[in-house]
């Protein structure tokens, strides 16, 4: 009686398990379809669709075939036989269900085809990167294998012999249910009893597993190569004389079981199992566990650098290779070389470009003055150079995006008919400052306004970005916003091919139940002509694409020669499986930064380019996705000479590079010569960050845009060395590490801090302000290589108490133990080395803030000017600046009294 409404029961969950699983699976995978189409990549699509598929249609039918057939093995020998075990319906009416045992023939494999679907379907790229491997052209120092068994041949092997233990144990798992139920499978006195037919089928599922552990103990044999444990990451001499032995012992003792449990289908020797399957345990805990213990202890401790040596050697060696550290070139330089005025000026490329202007108070700044209306916003500021007026200047870019939370009236039209881009930027050189205080714009306004005729903007919508909406249509019957003008609007039409055609009814039902909203379908302001853009920020735009890379956090825009804008994103190729390799602080050990990619800010568009054509990751990628990735040789030229090397890799070597400078074992094991970023001093334990300038490197001869972080030895406050990131045309990419004499004290910045901080003029100025109510920032502390000596620059910002607008005010200057705070950078340089006369053309080109008022002028209208000033200031509730402006007239009106 309990039969047909079980089944019917049975058939309802299935039928709705599957249409709540992959109705929006098949809703998700059209609209991918549409969106890959749309720009151009189908290719990636099929390749990803086709991969999961097979992948998961492989894992479903081994599955459910191997289950099944040998369930249905099982139900067919015990065919006719009852249930022997005693039931009371009464007191345990659940159990009337092993009464239908024939259910578990469907069930058990049909979860275990799923699971084994989900398991490979997500593991596609896993199985596919197997499939296209390519060699690395290096190999381990242990087993001899090519790095790319690690990288791509493990991972696969690991998958499949797991996916296989778990099919094997769930089968044995039902295989025991029946057995035990129908009476083949037993307990008694002497323990466990089984008939033939019931102990051979399990002898050979036995021997099937123990198969898959040996391949699992091949597996893991190979994975201490890339395991951390002890002084370093990889195999130590006990693991290399103890735990591999031991395991090549144990695949070896679980084939021997395997074969002996295919023999026990004759010889039914249950005792000999149970010896053969403790032998067995005894060995891998002894191996694993109680032997390396005895040999770390009484051989390797007593004499620990010795043993270790070859392996330090292994670590090193592999650690720099996995982060491309075994290409950087050191040089050594003296830090005693006495700077004069004359090199200052030999250097004053580099001294245009010192940067005066940090990002956090120059993003406030930028809010504050060019956002224009409350729907725009800067959301970040990007390092660049350009050639303005014939010379190589660094620049600050901040795009102006559109901030649909920020839109006075929020509704579904606002927000995704009517305004839908950003537009603009806002662009100035790194050190330029207005008499105000204020940054000097070379673009700047709706629309962009260029003081430069190298840049112009000629595409300034930016519907791609990072603060971009999820999606937005375009070409409606509601017209679009394009930007403000004055207090009127302009409205334009979006021209770009990009974007899918709303052009029938099931496109729109597809979007309306994709996003969620009847208003995508019931909208009267839609036609056939609408287009749907949607994937729009960029970051979420390339993982879509090639999830399997890592992102660098810091995306930045390019203007283009035609003056459109387009956004340059770093990726990464990433592994947590490269030999000998010390992870990094994110768990990687293997990390090429071998992709850059370029996208359209107005139409959207996805460039790939491969930088690093020696990296095994990408060939391989590139081997999935044939034509996808282009070589940085098709990149045009325009964007080619504003690549920059990415900030997080250059971070994550830097760290890693403090101690795997050390290349001699003992250096290394004894930690004598580590390095670490320095830290600035004060109560949050800040250290410095690498940063972006344009200087002129020793030896070389011409200056160029380059990545820079110094280093301290470990616990000290001294330099010890600096590392820099070439990114100029052939030199891109290179790193180089300038170290400094150990006998020399050259000043770290922490010291240089503590001097600023104990100087009286700088504190007397630091805390009148601040008795004033304003607030002083401190710009970030730069590190200045100037031939062979170093100065120091430090940008002091105020702000008023109500305002928010920080001011540049102040630039200290710090060479051995001089020590200068000014107005202008040029004048602290003249107050250290000489009076340094500014030319018009460094007026023109704006390395200096120009002075507050012309001397020359009449002393009425001087006073006039700071009365001026001094009222704006008072307006503004900028105290700081009233103050001293209230001084300053105070001394004109002196003068005029004389």
């Amino acid at each position: 009686m309990l039969k047909r409404p079980f089944g019917k029961l049975l058939f309802s969950f299935i039928t709705l398990f599957f249409l709540l699983i992959f109705l929006p699976e098949f809703l998700s995978l059209y609209i991918d379809w549409l969106w890959f189409r749309d720009i151009g990549l189908e290719l990636i699509f099929n390749t990803r669709v086709q991969g999961q598929a097979f992948s998961a249609l492989a894992g479903a039918l081994g599955g459910f075939l191997f289950t099944y057939l040998n369930i249905r093995v099982a139900l067919r020998a015990m065919k006719g036989r009852a249930v022997v075990i005693p039931l009371n319906v009464q007191a345990m009416p659940q159990l009337d269900i092993l009464r239908h045992i024939d259910w578990i023939r469907i069930i058990v494999p049909v979860l275990t085809g799923l699971f084994m679907a989900s398991l490979f379907n997500a593991n596609w790229f896993t199985l596919l990167s197997y499939i296209h491997r390519t060699a690395s052209g290096y190999a381990d120092p242990i087993f001899n294998k090519d790095v790319s068994f690690y990288l791509f041949s493990l991972p696969a092997h690991a998958l499949v012999a797991n996916a296989l233990q778990f099919t094997l144990w769930a089968t044995l798992g039902a295989l025991a249910l029946i057995y035990v139920i129908k009476g083949a499978l037993y307990f008694n006195s002497r323990g466990v009893t089984a008939e033939r037919t019931a102990s051979a089928h399990i002898s050979l599922l036995g021997a099937m597993i123990l198969a898959v552990l040996a391949w699992k103990s091949y597996i893991a044999m190979h994975a201490i190569l890339y395991s951390s444990h002890g002084h370093i990451a990889g195999a130590t001499y006990t693991d290399v004389h103890a735990v591999i032995p031991f395991m090549k012992a144990r695949i070896v003792m679980a084939l021997a079981l395997a074969i002996l449990f295919i023999a026990n289908l004759r010889l039914r020797r249950s005792l000999l199992l149970g010896a053969g399957v403790a032998a067995y345990i005894a060995i891998s805990f002894f191996g694993s566990t109680v032997y390396p213990a005895i040999l770390q202890k009484f051989v390797v401790a007593p004499n620990e650098l010795v043993k270790e040596t070859p392996y330090i050697k292994n670590n090193i060696a592999f650690t720099r290779k996995a982060f491309g550290l075994d290409k950087v070139q050191d040089r050594d330089i003296s830090g005693s070389t006495a700077l004069d005025r004359s090199d200052i000026k030999k250097n004053s490329a580099t001294i245009k470009n010192i940067r005066l202007w940090d990002h956090r108070p120059l993003l406030d700044t930028y809010s504050q003055i060019q956002e224009i209306r409350t729907y725009y916003r800067f959301s970040s500021v990007g390092n660049d150079r350009y050639m303005i007026n014939g010379e190589y200047r660094q620049t600050m870019l901040s795009p102006r995006e559109l901030s649909s939370e920020s839109i006075p009236t929020r509704n579904w039209i606002n927000e995704t008919l009517t305004f839908t881009h950003g537009y603009g930027l806002t662009l100035g050189p790194v050190n330029q400052v207005t008499p105000e205080g204020l940054p000097v714009l070379l673009i700047r306004d709706i629309p962009p306004i260029s003081t430069s005729e190298a840049i112009k903007v000629s595409r300034p919508e930016i519907y791609f970005g990072r603060l971009s909406s999820p999606y937005v249509i375009v070409n409606t019957k509601s017209r679009e916003f394009d930007y403000p003008s004055g207090e009127e609007n302009v409205f334009t039409e979006y021209s770009a091919k990009s974007g899918v055609k709303l052009d029938s009814f099931l496109k729109k039902m597809a979007f309306s139940a994709y996003f969620r909203s009847m208003k995508l379908l019931l909208s009267n302001d839609l036609t056939n002509q609408s287009k749907l853009l949607f994937h729009r920020n960029i970051m979420e735009r390339v993982h879509k694409v090639m999830p399997f890379l890592m992102l660098d956090a810091d995306p930045y825009m390019v203007i283009a020669d035609d003056g459109h804008l387009v956004w340059m994103v770093d990726a990464y190729t990433v592994s947590r499986r490269f030999p000998y390799s010390q992870p990094s602080a994110k768990g990687m050990n293997y990390m090429r930064n071998s992709v850059k990619i370029a996208i359209n800010a107005f139409d959207g568009s996805l460039t790939f380019y491969v930088t690093d054509k020696e990296d095994p990751l990408i060939r391989t990628i590139d081997a999935i996705f044939p034509g996808t990735l282009k070589p940085l040789a098709d990149m045009p030229a325009d964007l080619r000479k504003h690549i920059r090397y990415p900030l997080d890799i250059f971070d994550i070597q830097t760290q890693i590079y403090s101690t795997y400078h050390m290349e001699a074992p003992q250096s290394f094991y004894n930690k004598e010569d580590q390095w670490e970023i320095p830290a600035l001093g004060g109560t949050d334990k800040a250290v410095m960050e690498s940063y972006y300038t344009i200087m002129k490197l020793p030896e070389e001869k011409k200056e160029e845009f380059i990545l820079m972080l110094p280093f301290n030895p470990k616990k000290k406050d001294n330099l010890s060395a600096w590392m820099v990131a070439r990114s100029d045309g052939d030199d891109y990419g290179k790193l180089v590490v300038y170290r400094f004499p150990k006998d020399r004290l050259v000043y770290g910045p922490k010291q240089i801090v503590a001097r600023f901080n104990q100087d009286t003029e700088i504190s007397r100025q630091i805390s009148l302000w601040d008795q004033r109510g304003s607030q002083v920032i401190q710009g970030t502390l730069l590190v200045i290589p100037i031939e062979n000596s170093l100065i120091y620059v430090q940008p002091l910002y105020l702000r008023a108490e109500t305002g928010k607008i920080p001011e540049l005010k102040r630039v200290i200057v710090a060479y051995e133990n001089r020590i200068a705070m000014e107005e202008t950078l040029d004048a602290a340089l003249s107050k250290i080395f000489g009076e340094m006369k500014v030319t018009d053309e460094a007026l023109a080109a704006g390395n200096v803030r120009l002075p507050a008022v012309k001397e020359d002028r009449k002393l009425a209208a001087v006073a006039k000017e700071h009365f001026d000033r001094a009222i704006k200031a008072q307006r503004e509730g900028n105290w700081a600046l009233y103050g001293e402006e209230i001084q300053k007239l105070g001394e004109a009106i002196k003068k005029m009294q004389k």
